[in-house]
């Protein structure tokens, strides 16, 4: 495999800026971007709440999967990847079996606020949406810092992040390359 051909994929917690970077490391890169829940949504024909609704968190978990495991091009794509769907038993090795995985990280201040003006995200629907997103950050931070680099995104600018990212990809992605057949 050509290193130049390896997949990124963003993961971190909701509010990292894992769509927004995506796009714009795409766009240098010359790859297809792909958000994850977004492509599940339009495969489903259903917005993420009304699956989580309708069917459960298990089945949109089981749904991220099969995303992963076939869902999308093996070579140049950015996957931008839902919050919850590294945290997954195996979703972190199975990710590291399909390209270079990024983590992107933010402060919870700065992760409420660019949650606070969205309604789209299930996991928020609680009655104190700032002790929930502290409560599953806190269970997912482990994982989080195992998924590769991990780069702050407070208060920078996202040509600085792009760049870093960029940098982050190269490096592994010849690495990557090397040890696939």
């Amino acid at each position: 495999m050509n290193a130049a051909d390896v997949n990124l994929y963003l993961v971190g917690f909701m509010g990292t800026g894992k769509s927004t970077v995506g796009r714009a490391v795409a766009q240098k890169l010359g790859f297809e971007v792909i958000d994850s829940d977004h492509e599940i949504e339009r495969l489903h024909r259903q917005a993420i709440p009304k699956i989580f609704a309708s069917a459960g968190e298990a089945a949109f978990r089981g749904m991220e999967r099969t995303f992963i495991e076939s869902g999308h091009p093996g070579t140049r794509t950015v996957v931008s990847c839902g919050g919850g769907l590294v945290v997954q038993p195996g979703m972190l090795a199975l990710l590291k079996t399909k390209g270079v995985v990024v983590c992107l990280h933010a402060s919870i201040e700065t992760i409420l606020a660019r949650t606070a003006r969205h309604q789209h995200r299930p996991l928020l629907v609680a009655d104190n949406p700032e002790e929930r997103i502290r409560t599953l950050y806190a269970a997912r931070e482990a994982i989080y810092k195992q998924s590769g680099t991990v780069l702050l995104t407070d208060a920078r600018p996202l040509h600085d992040i792009v760049g870093h990212v960029m940098r982050a990809w190269k490096r592994d992605a010849r690495d990557f390359a090397r040890a696939k057949p």
